[in-house]
């Protein structure tokens, strides 16, 4: 048969015999044939073209390459599918032409196996054709309909059932001759004219999606090439630069086999690989490979290519011993992979399987990896890099599970412990790798006191203070402290500033001081760990406030503790440290001049200001040789005086004062003076008693010159009534030295006019001083720094000085405003007033004749007795202030008579200018009288409802500038009435006012 080299014509009559003896047969081809062709192969084109070149390239020994191109025509595009290796034979064209009968079998490494795989061609043509050599076989639909018509003209049956499948027939079952050759350099090529655009896009879309996997799964292949027109070839070879690989073979038990098709029991053999990406952003189809893609899906970061049984569909693997015994061959094989890739320093936590299965298989993989896993060396420990068995690792909790300075620390005290990052926890989890908290690995850390080793562990902890459970888990760490000792938890120890170290931490040993070691903290992330924890960052004057020093230098046999405490505070003003002192450094035992010792607070600096200052009986000075060692700022600051001393106290009870304060000169009558209440600091001068009669100039000098004094004399103190509210009053400094040096109530050198008129000049001892000071010390410049004391003094001075009107009406107004503003508090009433009269002189007047003119009207009362004047609105608060009546309490203020019947009058317009709230009319009198006494006019009510009586227009103008309530425009009232038409402009003057 050389024009028929593969028997097709035999082959084709073979087949339409049997048809046509049985009809039936046919119908069974056919659905078979479409079952295969829209089932379990209808988008598995490229796989079995590629299978099917894997197989070639096996049975000939030698790697396979493989064409896939789309190629244009004139009728059309075609997918030519062209492979090196064996050529097609007979066997092979049997095999395409037969239906479940492979022309593979026995243990040959063929990746088919049913002899179906070829049915995935029509899923995109009706006529595939294969050429090898320049022989080949084609497959038509359209030439196997023509012959079957041929066959069922004398079968009856056979056309019965043509007709019921509307014409379809098998397309693969009657094979013919064709002639060709593949491309150059290939063997074998499988030419698929396309259908229609719907198989192109097919074709299209599968190709696109070859890549490594395809020749992972069929190692046979070397090189894929894949070329589409409009797009540059691509070749695809060898995977292993992309993906790590371990490949595991064997064989079957044929027991295993009993359950499978017989061809299938003949090849015991089997294949795993696993493929790993080198790089983790690859994506890992979600299938297993068996060897080519199933539906079985696999969530894994690997790929699976293994020898599964299949169903008749190839999509799923068939349940089975066979398939049970390959799980777990897999599963091992997985394990070497993990270990592998552990022992070459990959992170396998990644490469744990998590989460649920993807399904059946998926599932029983996972199981049996899982198994395995936490027996095998894959995990690293932090110290030293060993590899460990999940089962012997140990794991921090988050967040310290992934912290590698962390980990790098503790690792050196936890034997086994691995990194734990957070995204791997499902990992560490699946591993079974014990966790432990950071509390419980804290409480398992050595007492080590090596301040050193400590200092580094604890930079290393210091960023997870940011979280507060990472808080609470560290804050039993092992802290080494100054003394050696080693103590457990943080909170409450001290942590040493500069000049906190040394021999000044052992002089205080004994005290019991919890300080924590120097070395420690002299890395800034290990001192903030601590300080975060609830340790107390400290300087030299805060370690001098715990209470535990005071003890110790109040018990100190040796003097090392009065040492230790002399150097912390050198230490402090060697920092820029000015207190405050604790009080009690005023007891350190200091030697005095004389050898014995005595309290600091009891001691003065030879030749210092306040030596000079106090008498010299009262003074006991330092010796030279302490003054010499210590420097004078130091001794200063545990109380030694260098000027007069200064006292600070805190939280005062003025009913209560503390013994500090009490024992101050006449404190308690002070506290007297300026309670009740408490003051939440007071600050006072101490020793101003003992100052020497020829040195106060002196001794005020140094007061103004010494910030700290000053503030004690100058800053009022603040104090709290039993009430809520809250007043200023005279510190302690300035009320003792305005009652010791007698200069409150005199005028300050830079006072005004009206207090230099009414008060005696200041003192030559007030000469130099600043303002401030001349102020505390009782000195007044103006009328606004008097109290109630000062504005008594005041008082007295007009009369003991026959004051002029003026002087005492510019002092009265601003006596009366304070009084109705409420700024001067408790004064006592004067008995003698003086008073200013209507004729612009003033006289002396007993407090008790003198009354206030409760309005302007008043003034005209001389029968009531002398009057003072008041701003309005103010009368009734100096009535009130001074003890006296008002003019309208001694005198009805009646008008005589009626308003004559010719008297009323309308209020010029003009007027209502300057004056918006005047009444529209007047009553003129002849004579007018209240209360029997003669008066030029008179005001009953106010604004515009008032009455205002009057006999000239003078007082016309003072009526209504009173019922109006503006008396300051009176005179400009009094212009316009007498010239009307000078209205307008006497109001724009006004405004000006």
């Amino acid at each position: 048969m050389a024009g028929d080299p593969f028997g097709t014509a035999v082959l084709r009559e073979r087949v339409l015999a049997g048809w046509r003896a049985a009809p039936d047969r046919f119908r069974e081809d056919a659905n078979a044939e479409e079952e295969l062709a829209l089932g379990g192969y209808r988008d598995r084109l490229v796989v079995e073209l590629a299978q099917n070149a894997a197989d070639a390239a096996a049975r000939a020994a030698a790697p396979g390459r493989l064409l896939l191109r789309l190629a244009e025509g004139p009728d059309g595009a075609t997918l030519v599918a062209a492979n090196t290796g064996a050529p097609l034979d007979a066997a092979g064209v049997r095999a395409l032409a037969s239906l479940r009968a492979s022309a593979k079998r026995g243990d040959v490494p063929d990746v088919g196996r049913f002899g179906v795989g070829f049915a995935a061609v029509l899923a995109v043509t009706d006529e595939p054709v294969v050429v090898s050599h320049g022989r080949g076989v084609r497959f038509s639909r359209g030439d196997t309909r023509a012959l079957l018509r041929e066959a069922a003209a004398d079968v009856p049956g056979l056309a019965v059932e043509m007709e019921r499948r509307d014409g379809h027939v098998p397309a693969l079952r009657l094979p013919f001759e064709a002639d060709g050759s593949a491309p150059a350099g290939y063997d074998t090529a499988v030419l698929l004219p396309l259908r229609d655009g719907a198989a192109r896009d097919l074709v299209e879309r599968l190709l696109a999606e070859v890549d490594d996997p395809l020749l992972l799964a069929l190692p046979a292949l070397s090189e894929v090439v894949v070329d589409v027109p409009g797009q540059p070839a691509r070749t695809i070879t060898d995977p292993s630069a992309r993906w790590i690989t371990l490949r595991r073979s064997g064989s079957h038990d044929p027991e295993l086999l009993a359950d499978r098709p017989t061809e299938e029991r003949s090849r015991t053999g089997w294949s795993i690989t696993w493929a790993l990406p080198r790089d983790p952003a690859t994506t890992v189809p979600a299938v297993l490979h068996a060897p080519t893609p199933t539906d079985e899906p696999m969530a894994w970061p690997a790929l699976l290519v293994a020898t599964f049984p299949l169903e008749h569909t190839r999509r799923h693997v068939a349940d089975g011993p066979a398939s049970e015994a390959l799980v777990a061959a897999c599963a091992a094989a997985y394990t070497d992979l993990l270990r592998e890739q552990a022992a070459a320093g990959a992170d396998v936590l990644r490469l744990v399987p998590t989460g649920l299965p993807a399904g059946r298989l998926d599932a029983a993989l996972r199981e049996q990896v899982l198994a395995l896993l936490p027996t095998a060396a894959v995990l690293r420990t932090v110290e030293d890099g060993a590899l460990v068995r999940p089962r012997d690792a140990v794991a921090l909790e988050a967040p310290a599970g992934d912290d590698e300075q962390v980990l790098r620390v503790l690792g050196q005290v936890l034997a086994g412990l691995v990194r734990a990052p957070r995204a791997a926890g499902p990992a560490i989890a699946a591993l079974g790798v014990p966790r432990i908290a950071l509390a419980d690995l804290v409480d398992q850390l050595p007492a080590d006191p090596d301040p050193a080793a400590w200092r580094r562990r604890y930079a290393a902890l210091a960023h997870l203070a940011a979280d507060p459970a990472a808080r609470e888990a560290l804050a039993a760490l092992p802290v080494p402290l100054a003394d050696g000792r080693v103590v457990r938890g943080v909170r409450g120890l001290l942590l040493p500033g500069p000049g906190v170290a040394g021999e000044a931490l052992a002089g205080l040993s004994a005290a019991g001081l919890r300080v924590v070691h120097p070395d420690v903290v002299a890395d800034e992330q290990a001192a903030g760990l601590l300080e975060r924890l609830g340790a107390r960052a400290v300087g030299p004057v805060a370690v001098l406030e715990d209470p535990a020093v005071a003890r110790a230098v109040a018990d100190d046999e040796d003097g090392a503790a009065t040492e230790a405490a002399l150097s912390l505070v050198a230490a402090a003003v060697r920092d820029g440290s000015a207190g405050p002192w604790p009080d009690w450094l005023a007891d350190l035992p200091l030697p005095a001049a004389d050898g014995e010792p005595a309290p600091a607070g009891a001691l003065v600096l030879p030749g210092s200001t306040v030596a000079g200052l106090l008498h010299p009986d009262d003074v006991l000075e330092v010796s030279a040789e302490t003054l010499r060692r210590w420097g004078a700022e130091v001794l200063e600051a545990v109380g030694v005086a260098g000027s007069l001393p200064l006292l600070r106290v805190g939280q005062v009870d003025l009913e209560d004062l503390p013994d500090a304060l009490a024992d101050l000169d006449d404190a308690d009558r002070w506290a007297q003076d300026v309670g009740p209440g408490s003051a939440e600091e007071v600050l006072a001068v101490r020793d101003l008693d003992l100052v020497r009669e020829d040195a106060w100039a002196d001794a005020l000098r140094h007061l103004a010159a010494s910030p700290d004094l000053r503030a004690a004399l100058v800053d009022p103190v603040v104090v709290r009534r039993p009430d809520g509210s809250t007043a200023r009053v005279p510190a302690y400094t300035a009320w003792w030295l305005r009652r010791r040096l007698g200069l409150a109530g005199h005028a300050d050198p830079d006072a005004d006019s009206a207090v230099a008129a009414a008060l005696p000049p200041a003192p030559e001892l007030a000469q130099g001083l600043d303002p401030g000071t001349r102020r505390a010390l009782g000195l007044v410049r103006d009328l606004g720094d008097l109290d109630a004391d000062g504005w008594a003094r005041m008082l007295a001075a007009l009369v003991e000085r026959d004051a002029s009107a003026g002087t005492v009406l510019d002092v009265l107004a601003v006596l009366a405003r304070a009084a109705a503003d409420g700024a001067i508090g408790d004064l006592e009433p004067p008995s003698r007033l003086r008073v200013p009269q209507a004729d612009g002189a003033a006289v002396t007047a007993a407090a008790g004749d003198v009354a206030v003119a409760d309005a302007p009207m008043w003034w005209q009362r001389t029968d009531l007795g002398p009057l003072l004047p008041a701003p309005a609105g103010t009368a009734t608060a100096l009535a009130d202030l001074l003890d006296l009546d008002l003019a309208s309490e001694r005198a009805r203020g009646r008008v005589d008579g009626e308003c004559p019947d010719d008297g009323a009058g309308d209020v010029p317009a003009g007027v209502r200018l300057l004056l918006a709230q005047a009444p529209p009319s007047w009553c003129e009198h002849e004579d007018l009288s209240v209360d029997g006494e003669p008066v030029e006019w008179w005001v009953d009510g106010s604004g515009p409802d008032a009455v205002v009586h009057a006999t000239t227009l003078a007082g016309l103008a003072r009526g209504l500038a009173q019922a109006a309530g503006r008396w300051g425009r009176r005179q400009a009232v009094e212009e316009v009435l007498t010239a009307p038409d000078r209205a307008a402009a006497v109001a724009a003057e006004e405004a000006f006012g």
